[in-house]
């Protein structure tokens, strides 16, 4: 397969300070930190206070980013939020990034592919750097997905935490290898299973949506669990033989953080074991277009990632939307 001559240089997250625990969540929901822990693997997560936005936590994982990586806001080319709590329906989140950073020379625009958003916006953002030396794209992944639970709904209020990361995106040089391959896809099939019914155009905001509490997300967990656990298998076994490879040549699985059981699942169908895959829902939950790049900048940052690495990003989320990227590690 042709490669994407582009390569990840730096990445970042930040979440807010808030920590939730299950016990406090056992205090404003009926459930218990057995409950949790026994269906999700979720002991904690991060909660933003009300008021804030996506383009806040945003903000903050990519001036990490660029600080980390030396880069100054004007050099950036591009900026690609993935995001399904944008700060508002419109402009984009993106826009309100670059205006925020200061990125006057950056066009942008939001992805919507809610837990696959990371991978589908770091596809983007690779394609549209590569084989061009000296462009940037400042690829973000976050979501304040406290802003769309209902707390009344104790099998979906216990999953989602507040977070996000960035990742800083280049042009490789003249034979260096960066991102090998991706395998996108979606089944239209799933929509009625995961979803939030209303506040776009077929049920615009109105008194009896807001009544029937239809601006939540809202899932039927053992039809995702049954996909997700599928296809997180499935996919990486593909996107690996149609470049020669199998799983034992992987160095690191990074996978979407939806679900501990759906992780293990697919990670011993794959017949890899636990060092060989980030896990990190323990202590952030699920923020969905913020699990990878967040699983990513810790995975990094304690060593666990070096250059060099053949790692593999796996998402599976609403929709259906199923993605992977494979990549060798650049630093």
């Amino acid at each position: 397969m042709p490669r994407i001559a582009a390569k990840i240089t730096g990445v970042a997250h930040h979440v807010p300070p808030r920590l939730v625990t299950n016990q406090d969540l056992e205090k404003i929901v009926e459930t218990s930190d057995a409950w949790i822990v026994a269906r999700t693997g979720i002991r904690q997560r991060y909660f933003a206070e009300p008021g804030t936005a996506t383009s806040d936590l945003g903000l903050e994982a990519a001036r990490k980013v660029l600080e980390q990586t030396g880069t100054a806001p004007d050099e950036i080319d591009l900026i690609v939020v993935a995001t399904i709590t944008p700060d508002m329906l419109f402009p984009s989140t993106a826009c309100v990034l670059q205006e925020r950073l200061g990125a006057g020379r950056a066009w942008g625009f939001d992805l919507a592919a809610a837990c696959s958003g990371f991978v589908y916006a770091l596809t983007v953002g690779a394609q549209s750097v590569a084989g061009r030396p000296g462009t940037k794209a400042l690829v973000i992944g976050g979501d304040v997905m406290t802003s769309i639970l209902d707390f009344q709904d104790r099998a979906t209020c216990v999953l989602f935490g507040d977070g996000a990361g960035a990742a800083l995106v280049e042009s490789c040089a003249e034979g260096e290898e960066g991102i090998i391959d991706f395998m996108h896809d979606v089944d239209g099939s799933g929509v009625q299973h995961l979803h939030m019914p209303a506040g776009g155009s077929r049920r615009p905001p109105s008194r009896e949506t807001v009544e029937q509490r239809m601006h939540f997300v809202r899932q039927e967990g053992k039809h995702v669990f049954k996909y997700a656990v599928r296809r997180m298998a499935e996919l990486p076994q593909t996107l690996l033989e149609r470049n020669r490879l199998t799983p034992g040549d992987l160095d690191l699985l990074v996978p979407h953080q939806a679900n501990q059981r759906i992780i293990s699942a697919a990670a011993e169908r794959l017949g890899l074991n636990g060092d060989r895959v980030v896990l990190n829902i323990d202590r952030f939950g699920n923020t969905t277009a913020g699990t990878i790049p967040i699983a990513l900048s810790e995975a990094t940052s304690s060593g666990r990632l070096k250059k060099g690495d053949l790692v593999m990003l796996l998402s599976v989320g609403a929709g259906y939307t199923t993605g992977g990227v494979l990549l060798r590690w650049a630093y």
